[in-house]
């Protein structure tokens, strides 16, 4: 089974797809400057939620990308179900590949996504033209939360993580300073662990005579054994609101 397919399963029961909540969403598109009128563009959107939350308190319009066939559907829908279809569109495709204008949104965002162009200082690179002159961005990021993180799983890792100091040195040598933090708790990662958790065994118990349950079950155990062994630990998530350097 392909790891979008099992991706589909794990959170077909969910909304927002990071380990946050919507009142840590709606306060980062506040200190983003999001209002009437404001122009967004959102890479790896997933379902939408994001968009939506922002669209309905803050009246803006845009464009999410995300790769996942059944993600953008379930964005449509969304938009399309709260009256916001006419103001943002769902484009299914590439993130990295897709042609926006230059200098034609307020606000880029790629919360939790950042794999989409291959890292943290990459996501800064790839959105920063998207934006108009003096333009927020908005990131959702893991992070190290020491140095001091077993080598058996970070060397596991297919993404390069960082320590919160990197990031922030980061932003800084791509002309951004980081004005606001919105920090995931532990109830946060419980919430977004447990939902997955939710759709995968709703599914097993659904599929007793499937070929691939076997596949969903171990994704199910590697899923919940690398949550209790590493990531509580050792990994941590925040939404970064930057800002252009003006000094």
């Amino acid at each position: 089974m392909h790891f979008f397919d099992l991706k589909d399963i794990a959170e077909r029961y969910m909304e927002l797809l990071n380990p946050s909540s919507s009142e840590k969403v709606l306060k980062a598109g506040e200190i983003a400057g999001l209002g009437k009128g404001s122009r967004v563009i959102e890479f790896g959107c997933g379902f939408g939620e994001i968009l939506s939350l922002w669209g309905t308190a803050y009246g803006i319009s845009g464009v999410g990308i995300d790769i996942r066939q059944y993600a953008c559907d379930r964005a449509k829908k969304k938009m399309k179900d709260r009256g916001l279809d006419s103001s943002i569109e769902i484009v299914c495709g590439k993130g990295e590949e897709y042609d926006f204008k230059k200098g034609s949104y307020d606000v880029a965002a790629c919360i939790g996504s950042s794999f989409v162009f291959g890292g943290y200082r990459e996501t800064i690179r790839g959105m920063k033209s998207a934006t108009v002159d003096g333009g927020n961005m908005v990131i959702g990021e893991a992070y190290w939360k020491s140095g001091l993180v077993p080598s058996e799983y970070a060397r596991g890792e297919s993404y390069d993580f960082h320590t919160e100091l990197k990031l922030w040195q980061i932003t800084r040598e791509e002309g951004f300073d980081i004005q606001y933090i919105l920090r995931a708790s532990l109830d946060d990662w419980d919430r977004y662990m447990s939902d997955n958790w939710y759709g995968l065994t709703r599914w097993i118990k659904e599929n007793p005579g499937h070929p691939e349950r076997g596949q969903v079950i171990d994704f199910l155990h590697q899923d919940q054994e690398e949550y209790f062994r590493y990531i509580r630990e050792y990994l941590n998530w925040a939404i970064y609101v930057l800002v252009p350097v003006s000094y």
